[in-house]
């Protein structure tokens, strides 16, 4: 049992990087969008292997799954650097449905391997289009955009945070 499960939490965003010198933060989120987040309840982070509880003070919504945002506590270039990579959770007080593993939102970071094993990119972002879900990656070449089909996807490891696909001549 992970330490968010101990604690009723729910990861939405990983903290991508810091944003100018006063602690602003981009976030990119999994799951669901910045629309969905209640400023009114607190976000949590892991320092020191326990949950941290922050309040959002401003989010401005940046494409369909980043965004700006500044937190209580982080107000600095020192502290936002020190929260750049970490996870955000919120608590989970619903019965949640199980993650049955169809959420590509999450695989932000991650490398993307061919079906040859050569790695293609970093999984840089995620476009919800209905009917046709797809990942940007960044290569060498530039960035490339590429629907998500459960047919294309050859495997999803977790532990190595990487996404192995078929991927249709031309894309890549």
């Amino acid at each position: 049992m992970s330490d968010a499960d101990i604690h009723n939490l729910r990861k939405i965003a990983q903290i991508l990087k810091s944003n100018g010198t006063d602690g602003e933060l981009v976030i990119g989120f999994r799951g669901i969008g910045p629309e969905d987040i209640d400023t009114e309840e607190p976000v949590f982070i892991h320092f020191d292997g326990l949950p941290v509880p922050f309040y959002i003070n401003s989010i401005e919504k940046r494409g369909n799954s980043k965004a700006l945002v500044r937190l209580t506590g982080i107000d600095s270039l020192t502290d936002a650097e020190e929260a750049a990579g970490k996870w955000i959770y919120v608590q989970d007080d619903e019965d949640s449905e199980e993650d049955d593993g169809t959420d590509i939102s999450g695989l932000i970071g991650w490398t993307l391997f061919d079906h040859n094993h050569n790695e293609v990119g970093i999984i840089s972002d995620f476009y919800d289009i209905p009917g046709n879900p797809c990942i940007e990656a960044g290569t060498i070449s530039g960035t490339i955009m590429i629907p998500v089909h459960e047919d294309l996807v050859i495997s999803i490891d977790k532990g190595s945070r990487t996404l192995t696909m078929h991927i249709p001549e031309g894309l890549a």
